[in-house]
């Protein structure tokens, strides 16, 4: 109990009390009250890119990740030669560190030197600047995201998979059904508490999404990969202004939280065949 007061308590109360300064570490701290959360909300411009961004991100991320995931774990839910390998290289990226995943992405998307760059110049395409383009940066985050997270799906949605009796599959086919009808009315249904957890649990993770973009483009080009976490680390750790960045701190703890119970209240149904 002294431990969880010391190291979580006690930064979140402190926190939330610089959220109501204007505390920047080299000027006097005075208390402002609600005017960072002002700032925060109806007048910091970049704070709105920043969200935006992050709600594309999440948008993108999540269902991708979520779907192929699902996919992988289908694929992977059968008896094949090698399967231990499969998923161990599936999982591969899961157990890899984010900073070594994005500096191995950003020299694939090197315009000059990249393989991905070089595959395409051999069919005839040129020129494409994954990273430097504001209409390609943020779809390129993406993809190097949905690529590490691939494996944990997968293995949670395998988890699933393996809990639905094989009797309810086999009464199926007996019925007629193929594999299709088989997944759409047995297979998925019975998937929803594992589908539940792992959206919220990537609705939240993508919300807080920082080391993919610090790495490989700081936030920009033009701030067209700047998210909301990476705003809070600018204005912290680089401005300085750490009572702002507190209080832009609470405000995305503050979507997170609504975002989470609603996604919660509209999927709160079970589907059982027992």
């Amino acid at each position: 109990m002294v431990i969880f007061f010391v190291f979580t308590l006690l930064p979140v109360a402190i926190a939330l009390y610089l959220s109501f300064t204007n505390y920047d570490v080299f000027t006097k701290m005075d208390w402002i009250g609600f005017d960072n959360y002002q700032f925060t909300l109806f007048e910091d411009e970049l704070f709105r890119t920043a969200l935006v961004n992050t709600v594309v991100y999440t948008v993108w991320s999540v269902p991708l990740s979520m779907a192929i995931g699902l996919g992988a774990a289908l694929l992977l839910n059968q008896k094949l030669r090698g399967l231990g390998l499969y998923r161990t290289i599936y999982y591969v990226p899961v157990v890899t560190s984010m900073v070594a995943v994005a500096m191995i992405w950003l020299q694939l998307f090197d315009p000059l030197y990249g393989v991905i760059s070089n595959a395409l110049e051999a069919i005839g395409i040129k020129g494409i600047d994954w990273l430097g383009d504001p209409n390609l940066a943020m779809p390129s985050i993406i993809a190097v995201s949905v690529w590490k997270v691939i494996g944990w799906n997968m293995l949670i949605y395998l988890a699933g998979l393996q809990g639905i009796p094989d009797y309810l599959k086999e009464a199926a086919a007996i019925d007629g059904a193929n594999r299709w009808r088989t997944f759409w009315k047995i297979t998925l249904p019975l998937l929803q508490p594992t589908t539940f957890f792992i959206f919220v649990t990537s609705l939240i993770g993508a919300f807080q999404v920082f080391d993919v973009v610090y790495v490989m483009t700081g936030g920009g080009p033009a701030n067209a990969t700047t998210t909301l976490v990476h705003q809070i680390y600018n204005a912290a750790f680089k401005a300085l202004d750490m009572g702002y960045a507190a209080a832009m701190s609470f405000v995305l703890f503050g979507i997170i939280l609504v975002v989470s119970l609603f996604s919660m209240r509209a999927t709160r149904g079970e589907v059982s065949y027992q």
